[in-house]
Order: structure tokens, then C-alpha cells, then sequence
């Protein structure tokens, strides 16, 4: 009996952390989420870049970073360089060919967790039609409720990884651009309304329309309840003949 018991503790240990993490989905916001790239410009500096209105889904748990899944969308079309030329030459064909590959696309594979802010998070970057490997340095830098409506559950994140440009076949103007891409992501994700759920097999799911729900209802992933002392509508009168 004895040990029967302990084989019973011992189960109940082993399955207690599946239990414990449940990975949430969360939208990224494509107001506070941008990237931000920096290349060699002939050697003289490097030319500063940066893509806003990334959009995508991320599946998280704060407590099990490992179960961690991301799908972001990079609409490279909006790339600013802070003169308007530049962008044009930039987006052009030889380049990152902009009207055949108007998005970039970044899909986690795996997590490894380092501590309780700090992971590397590996996944596949698309550009310009090519995939690659690609390992993100990622900082958790808060998970909370916004302090501004709607005030919904909120987690930010900082990432930093380097490219090769030539590995995704942009090889143009190789004595005036460099080959390494330094890239810095800061990125706000809004947890979805209505969702709890651990992620699916795929992790593409489209974003889902902001709804009117209540604050209190939205953070918790809760339907709104109806209040049960609200008066019943009144109909409208009846026309006087």
C-alpha cells in the first residue's frame, strides 16, 4: 500500500506543470510594435530603417515560456528610411522587391527559456520569397493590464538578431550596403478577447475584430453578463389614430 502511494505522489508531481501552463492567444498591436533595422551605408554609417503596422498572433504563458508560439506579419512596404527616395530605391526589385514580397513573415519553431524574462526564440523568417533560420535574443519587459483603455491584458517584448542580407537574396549594391542586418524588434501583443486556450497545431489564425465587451469581461476572457436588475426594454407606444 505503501508504495502505491508514493507511485500516486509521484504521477501527481510529474503532470502538476502541464496542468499549471496554459498558453493564452494575445494580438500583436501594430501601433507599438516595430522593427527597426540598421545596415552599413559604403562604411560611412550605418543607414537606420524602421517597419511599423506589424501584425500577428502570439500564444503565451509568462509561467512556461516553452509553450510559447508567434506568427508576425511584416508589411515591408512600409519600410521608412527617412527620405523618400531612399525608400523608393530600397523597395525596388533589386532590392527587397517590395511588389512580389509586400510581407515579411516570422514563424516560431521552438522556445528555450533562460530565465524568467530572457528566452531564444527560434523560428523561420520569409523575405523577398526566401526562408531562413533565424534566432531571436527576446526580453520580456512587462505582462500586465494596460493602464489606458481598454485596459486589456498587455505583454511587451524587446528582440535583437543579426542577418546575413545575402542569405535571402538581396545582393545589389554589395560596395555601397553592407551584408550584416542588425534588427531590433519592440513589440506589444493584446491579449485576444474571449481566448484561453493552448495554441492550435497551426498557429495562423487570423486576427479577430475588436468586440464592445466590458473591461472587467475582456481581461478575464469572460462573456459579458447580462445585469439581471437592468428594466426590461420598454416597447415604443402605439400610434394615436
Amino acid at each position: 500500500m505503501r508504495i502505491r502511494h508514493v507511485f500516486a505522489l509521484l504521477c501527481c508531481l510529474a503532470f502538476a506543470p502541464v496542468a499549471h501552463a496554459q498558453a493564452q492567444r494575445y494580438e500583436l498591436d501594430p501601433v507599438h510594435t516595430r522593427v527597426m533595422f540598421a545596415v552599413s551605408h559604403a562604411g560611412f554609417s550605418s543607414a537606420i530603417g524602421t517597419v511599423s503596422g506589424s501584425t500577428g498572433e502570439l500564444w503565451f504563458d509568462e509561467a512556461d515560456w516553452s509553450s510559447a508560439r508567434l506568427h508576425a506579419r511584416v508589411p515591408i512596404a512600409r519600410i521608412d528610411l527617412g527620405d523618400a527616395k531612399w525608400n523608393q530605391a530600397t523597395l525596388a526589385r533589386n532590392l527587397l522587391d517590395a511588389q512580389a514580397h509586400p510581407e515579411a513573415t516570422f514563424v516560431s519553431t521552438r522556445v528555450e527559456p533562460r530565465d524568467a524574462t530572457h528566452a531564444t526564440v527560434h523560428g523561420q523568417l520569409t523575405l523577398r520569397g526566401v526562408t531562413r533560420d533565424v534566432a531571436l535574443d527576446v526580453t520580456l519587459n512587462a505582462a500586465k493590464r494596460h493602464p489606458m483603455p481598454p485596459f486589456r491584458r498587455t505583454v511587451g517584448f524587446s528582440a535583437t538578431t543579426t542577418l546575413s542580407r545575402k542569405d535571402f537574396g538581396i545582393t545589389a549594391w554589395s560596395s555601397m550596403i553592407g551584408d550584416t542586418v542588425e534588427l531590433r524588434i519592440e513589440a506589444e501583443a493584446t491579449r485576444a478577447r474571449g481566448e484561453g486556450d493552448a495554441p492550435p497545431a497551426s498557429p495562423a489564425v487570423a486576427p479577430e475584430p475588436a468586440g464592445s465587451q466590458t473591461d472587467a469581461a475582456s481581461d478575464t476572457g469572460a462573456p459579458p453578463q447580462p445585469d439581471p436588475a437592468a428594466p426590461s426594454p420598454t416597447p415604443p407606444p402605439e400610434p394615436v389614430p
